[in-house]
């Protein structure tokens, strides 16, 4: 009954804090899930979930569900913020570390997970499925299709549309398909910590009942799930009274004997009692002790070894990022070196050249409208090329969806013998589409009458900023004024400031003298203290010879104390190898038990493996005969 002890394994956080665990996180339903992941048929374990596991919402609960009513078809609402750029930014962050952390085979890093491409995005899925079945391979065709179906089967909880499968890196889908891969990634981490843990379960029964895939079982722990689920729902927090019941009906399913387990534990405490005993008589005893560190060593020795592997793989991501600051930092240091040259060639003209005083005012004058000048374009040029940037990635990518759903549907037309025009089933007619450059002049007046609808809309906004700009102006000069009078205000807070700053000159001055007195008195009270100092090391002294008597008076007494422990030592390893003898014939009879466990399960699998090929071959003269039966139509 370990299982209903266990840990909770998943990194998701928990609806309901308690200091309670729920035993349903550790049953035998939860291990077969992520265990053994049925993949070929994941649609019946999905659907039995969604229809059995907590049953229909009754009209008078207390508490809303945030996640809906489990088979329903309402769809649920996703309560994280993915359009909250540092949320997103910390999701890519974790994506990058996972897949350099389990080996992804190739270059992924932050900056280019920021907008992947359909290509990527493949590769990275199938790379991350792949820790769950590692039989599985993307399909070539319909991808839109099938990624949305396997999330779906897997139980994800939230709605993703085919058509952010054409533009995964688009601003407004790449947000909910980056969700979506998350929380794959903490599949996958819950499926490694459980595949990875080993529970041992002791088995009460006499071997003539067997309970085939846990049907009965799993019964049993739906019962239970949909009962707390429902007292969930209705308020309650606890649920004492239902974990009692359970218990109770798996000591029955497994035909526990309280007896035997009362005995068990009565020998298994008195055994512990002598352990400690015997523990605690053998202290002394050097062999025991250095075995026991020993052992501490070397399971310090493997802590520290796979803490070093740790730091070198984050040593390596360091120098990759330490590379990257490097080249940064030299192509910022031949700017500086630039802007030094110039400034020193223009420090140069202005000391060699002679002009009046008003020459250089009204030089410098013109100096700063040009600066000011070249800033706003600057800033214009900037936003203009962040723009056409923008568009150029709006427009390949739009050009790239285009060509890929135009490839696919030439694709599947040829498979139908639609094209060419003379193909088989085309019956005379083009199902071909062309690129635009060759449409007739019809397409060209509907997409130009649609561009200036647009531009109308465009010219109208643009106005509309006008105006507000202007508004904008207005208030930033009424600011101007504002922040110039608070100038001259500042001007007399500073004149104050400084006669302050005078007075606690005068006032430093006076505190230094009063220090130097200080000084004096704190020498003359040094020089008793050391006085004092040398009577106490005297004192000291005295007391160090009465120890060291007292040592060896004490050494003495130890050695009689060491012969006595010896003859007890004699005893306690008697008792160790009766005790050693006994523990050797219990494992005996442990590997006999699960010896014929283990060949009883082969059994059971060997007939479930032939009662599926007989499945198999069924379908496939199903199928055989549903294709002559097309074929002959």
């Amino acid at each position: 009954m370990n299982r209903a002890s266990s840990s909770r394994l998943s990194e998701l956080p928990q609806r309901v804090e308690s200091n309670r665990m729920s035993m349903v996180y550790a049953t035998p339903q939860s291990k077969q899930s992520f265990g053994k992941l049925n993949i070929p048929k994941p649609q019946s374990v999905t659907s039995e979930r969604r229809t059995s596991f907590f049953g229909s919402r009754g009209a008078g609960m207390a508490r809303n569900s945030a996640f809906g009513a489990f088979g329903g078809a309402e769809k649920m609402k996703d309560p994280r913020p993915l359009h909250d750029k540092a949320y997103v930014q910390q999701c890519i962050r974790q994506l990058c570390e996972f897949l350099s952390e389990k080996g992804f085979p190739g270059s992924m890093s932050v900056k280019s997970l920021q907008s992947p491409s359909t290509k990527e995005f493949l590769k990275i899925f199938e790379f991350i499925y792949c820790l769950l079945d590692t039989t599985f391979q993307m399909p070539t065709s319909k991808v839109e299709e099938e990624v949305p179906r396997i999330l779906k089967d897997l139980g994800y909880p939230f709605v993703l549309s085919k058509s952010s499968m054409y533009s995964v890196g688009a601003p407004h889908t790449w947000p909910q398909v980056l969700g979506a891969v998350v929380w794959l990634i903490d599949t996958v981490k819950i499926f490694c910590c459980m595949s990875d843990q080993d529970l041992l379960f002791a088995d009460f029964s006499d071997g003539s009942t067997e309970i085939e895939d846990g049907v009965a079982f799993n019964k049993l722990f739906l019962d239970y799930t949909a009962e707390t689920y429902n007292k969930f729902m209705q308020g309650a927090d606890t649920f004492d009274e239902e974990d009692a019941d359970y218990l109770a009906k798996l000591k029955r399913l497994y035909n526990v004997d309280e007896g035997l387990l009362a005995s068990m534990e009565e020998k298994y405490r008195m055994l512990s009692d002598e352990v400690e005993r015997l523990e605690k008589e053998s202290q002394t005893d050097r062999l025991m002790v250095k075995r026991t560190e020993k052992v501490k060593l070397q399971t310090d020795l493997q802590k520290l070894q796979s803490y070093r592997s740790n730091l070198e793989s984050f040593k390596a991501n360091l120098e990759n990022k330490a590379s990257g600051l490097a080249e940064e930092l030299e192509a910022s240091g031949l700017q500086v070196e630039t802007l030094k040259q110039e400034e020193s060639r223009l420090q140069h003209i202005l000391s060699t050249q002679k002009f009046t005083p008003a020459d250089i005012e009204r030089i410098n004058w013109e100096k700063r409208e040009l600066q000011q000048t070249i800033n706003s374009l600057s800033k214009s040029l900037e936003q203009a090329e962040q723009h056409m940037w923008n568009e150029e990635i709006a427009l390949a990518k739009a050009k790239e969806t285009a060509e890929v759903k135009l490839a696919e549907y030439h694709k599947l037309a040829r498979k139908l013998k639609l094209i060419p025009v003379s193909a088989e089933n085309a019956c005379g007619h083009d199902f071909e589409i062309r690129t635009s450059t060759e449409y007739g002049p019809s397409t060209m007046v509907q997409c130009r009458t649609q561009i200036q609808q647009l531009l109308r809309k465009l010219i109208t906004d643009v106005d509309e900023e006008c105006s507000r700009l202007t508004d904008m102006k207005l208030s930033l000069e009424e600011s101007i004024e504002q922040v110039n009078s608070n100038i001259s205000d500042k001007a007399n807070d500073l004149k104050q400031l400084r006669e302050q700053i005078r007075r606690l000159d005068e006032q430093l001055e006076q505190d230094m003298q009063d220090i130097a007195h200080e000084e004096q008195k704190w020498s003359a009270e040094m020089e008793s203290v050391e006085t004092h100092r040398k009577l106490l090391e005297k004192k000291v002294t005295l007391g160090y010879d009465e120890s060291v008597e007292q040592l060896k008076a004490a050494q003495q007494q130890y050695h009689l104390v060491l012969q006595e422990t010896n003859e007890e030592r004699r005893t306690v390893v008697n008792n160790l190898a009766s005790v050693l003898t006994t523990a050797a014939n219990h494992l005996s009879i442990v590997e006999k038990f699960l010896e014929d466990q283990h060949k009883r399960v082969d059994r059971v699998y060997t007939e479930a493996f032939r009662e599926d090929e007989v499945d198999i071959q069924k379908m496939k003269d199903i199928m055989e005969s549903f294709i002559t039966k097309v074929n002959s139509m």
